[in-house]
């Protein structure tokens, strides 16, 4: 199905899947009489909680994103990611502001598996991309957000765009419920980059912990304090380095789990998570939990990973038949955790 909000009735529409009437519902609540809609968060770091946000705010982070990517009206948007969750809602409003025409996809692993046409904009999980990789060139500016892209996917893509030539544009995403989806984004390709570019009038500061801190006026009024320990190069770019939640004390020795992860997955293409579990000689010991089942040939690869320091390499290693995800793609290391 595709709506065109250059041209849009809604009413005359035929809505008929669950995802295609989800749509419609927040597509009638945008074009309501109040100023703000709700929005759920992923639940990822925490119990998930449901807020109001303001449509002018929303409306200002699409024009950020539209105006970086060069979306002009009467382009193609793709739609794929579920619509209770500010992803979803994003690409609506992108849409709708822009007046693009919505290409709407059931949310699933692999969301392109009937589109032949080309796109000039889409918003995916790694894990859609992952089950997408054949047709990703006919996106012409992707970005992949929820959770971090991997090191085995970016080496996937990059040996993809070698078989195909020159593609589209594909960034990576950073940003929260909080900051209305994004606020910047990171090149993987045509150029790889090693830091996020954050869009206009968004300042980016530390705490005394290391911990990124955002005052992005047109979106959140508030200065909004994160728990991602951050690199900051200059007033516009910065490194995530990992949760402080995610930090794992071992043996007094501080470890990011995230760092690890883009290590080994680079090696390996399982899904993996670095986890500390307690241990009353370290404090906390260092585990990595693997999905799928073990063999020789993972754990010959895994010894032969050169870690930068000694008490990275883990102390035990587990294999998940399924690591547990929250409903939009993350990682859900509370229920891990709980699993173990």
């Amino acid at each position: 199905m595709q709506i065109d909000f250059n041209n849009l009735n809604i009413n005359q529409l035929s809505f008929e899947t669950e995802f295609e009437k989800k749509i419609k519902q927040f597509a009638e609540e945008w074009f309501s009489d109040s100023t703000t809609v709700k929005v759920q968060t992923s639940g990822s770091t925490g119990v998930p909680k449901v807020f109001d946000i303001e449509k002018k705010k929303m409306m200002n982070s699409a024009e950020m994103t539209c105006d970086f990517l060069g979306l002009k009206e009467g382009n193609t948007a793709l739609i794929c990611l579920p619509v209770e969750y500010i992803s979803g809602k994003m690409m609506v409003v992108r849409s709708i502001i822009r007046k693009l025409k919505l290409i709407i996809v059931d949310p699933s692993t692999n969301p392109l598996e009937n589109i032949n046409d080309e796109v000039d904009f889409c918003a995916m999980t790694p894990l859609q991309v992952e089950n997408s990789l054949d047709k990703l060139h006919l996106i012409k500016n992707l970005i992949i957000g929820g959770a971090a892209v991997s090191e085995n996917l970016k080496t996937k893509l990059n040996d993809y765009r070698s078989e195909i030539g020159n593609s589209g544009h594909i960034f990576e995403t950073y940003g929260m419920s909080e900051t209305l989806s994004h606020i910047g984004l990171k090149q993987i390709l045509p150029e790889a980059e090693n830091y996020f570019t954050v869009f206009e009038n968004v300042s980016i500061s530390t705490d005394e912990k290391g911990c990124l801190k955002i005052f992005a006026p047109n979106l959140n009024s508030e200065i909004l304090q994160t728990n991602d320990l951050v690199e900051i190069k200059n007033k516009n770019q910065f490194r995530f380095l990992g949760r402080i939640d995610n930090v794992i004390n071992s043996g007094g020795a501080k470890i990011f789990p995230e760092q690890l992860e883009a290590l080994v997955k680079k090696e390996i293409p399982n899904e993996v998570v670095f986890l500390g579990v307690n241990d009353e000689s370290l404090g906390q010991k260092l585990v990595l939990i693997i999905e799928g089942e073990k063999s020789e040939n993972l754990m010959k690869k895994i010894s032969k990973i050169s870690f930068e320091k000694n008490f990275h390499r883990p102390k035990e290693i587990i294999f998940i038949e399924k690591i547990p995800r929250t409903p939009n793609g993350k990682v859900n290391r509370i229920e891990l955790k709980n699993i173990l």
